[in-house]
């Protein structure tokens, strides 16, 4: 599967509009790979003997059935920058996770072999440049939720030398419902699909031939509550500064707590009104497919996304987005807010 990014076509109307049916494509077959790892999550434990392995078999099978449909539908020439590469599968003693990556990919790819399953996965081994253009894919964004049943997505976006052009991101517990709880694990799932300058659809994810509905963020007005859309781990994010953001930035409402990049769909579709996710320690660095497809959902949406410092994410720099520190995710008004309330606590100066 080789690739030359000169030979994919990057700049027509007509050629955005393909990008997107074939993502949603690709990651509503990963989210049936994926649903069916997560339903057995105790058999595959006790056939790996691995506490973690129902995620590590989910992220393979579905970087792989992503990059097969990629491939298939747009030709050998995609790059493709995933999480994932084959050498773990390729041991010896990982032999039982192989199998059963294999057994769960088969379910969106039936006439997969392994050997299929292992180049596939392995076209998602692309290094990214500012200056040309590719695919970039998280396979299973929220392995905590994932594992514990709760939110995860899948999320790929096309990048356009270095600008999220087409996002689309399955949420497969996330329910379509915006008046439904987050923790109510709805049987058909979200899906968002984006295109830049175009806004951004929300759809069932369990029923591809369903009418997508464009959702529109609204801001909210100074003085009105807010509510914060928070990580379930608190590792992920510093929850004290949060709070202390929060409180300068207006009357609070309950905060939503969830993982994954299902966070930005939720900000985008009114559920909560900010994303932070403010550092935890000095030097970290943000990987671009954990906010690529969900930052051009916001975005596309209405809201505003940048980092701390409130400069626009910089998708140039590699694997990493080594130019920011954080993320924050609002609608215009309150990302003012939010952005003067970090200045102000004197937070990452």
């Amino acid at each position: 599967m080789a690739s030359d990014p000169s030979t994919t076509p990057t700049d027509s109307t007509t050629s955005h509009a393909e990008f997107a049916r074939v993502a949603r494509e690709a990651v509503g077959q990963a989210a049936i790979v994926c649903r069916a790892v997560q339903a057995r999550l105790d058999e595959m434990r006790a056939i790996t003997k691995d506490d973690k392995s129902p995620v590590t078999i989910a992220d393979f099978a579905s970087q792989a059935v992503v990059a097969n449909v990629l491939a298939t539908r747009l030709g050998n020439n995609v790059v493709l920058v995933g999480e994932e590469g084959s050498a773990y599968l390729r041991e010896p003693e990982h032999e039982p996770h192989l199998k059963a990556a294999l057994e769960a990919a088969q379910l969106a790819w039936p006439e997969a072999t392994e050997e299929d399953l292992l180049a596939a996965i392995d076209l998602g081994d692309a290094e990214p440049t500012g200056d040309n253009t590719y695919w970039t894919l998280d396979p299973i964004d929220g392995t905590k939720g994932f594992l514990r049943g709760q939110q995860y997505a899948i999320a790929l976006a096309w990048l356009d030398h270095g600008v999220p052009s087409v996002g689309a991101m399955a949420c497969p517990n996330l329910p379509i419902s915006h008046d439904a709880p987050l923790d109510a694990i709805d049987a058909h799932g979200s899906i968002y699909l984006s295109v830049a300058g175009e806004g951004t659809l929300e759809a069932p994810l369990a029923d591809a031939s369903a009418d997508a509905t464009r959702i529109i963020r609204g801001d909210v007005a100074e003085g009105e509550p807010v509510s914060a859309c928070m990580s379930v781990e608190k590792a992920h994010s510093s929850t004290d500064d949060t709070t202390r953001v929060m409180e300068r930035v207006g009357p609070s409402r309950e905060p939503a707590r969830l993982d994954s990049q299902c966070k930005y769909a939720v900000v985008a579709r009114g559920q909560a009104d900010v994303y932070l996710r403010l550092p935890t320690r000095k030097g970290y660095v943000e990987r671009i497919w954990d906010h690529a497809a969900g930052s051009l959902v916001a975005t596309e949406a209405g809201c505003v996304v940048s980092d701390v410092s409130g400069m626009p994410l910089d998708f140039t720099h590699g694997k990493g987005l080594e130019r920011n520190r954080g993320i924050v995710c609002a609608p215009p008004g309150v990302h003012e807010r939010v952005i003067k309330a970090i200045k102000d606590l004197g937070l990452f100066g």
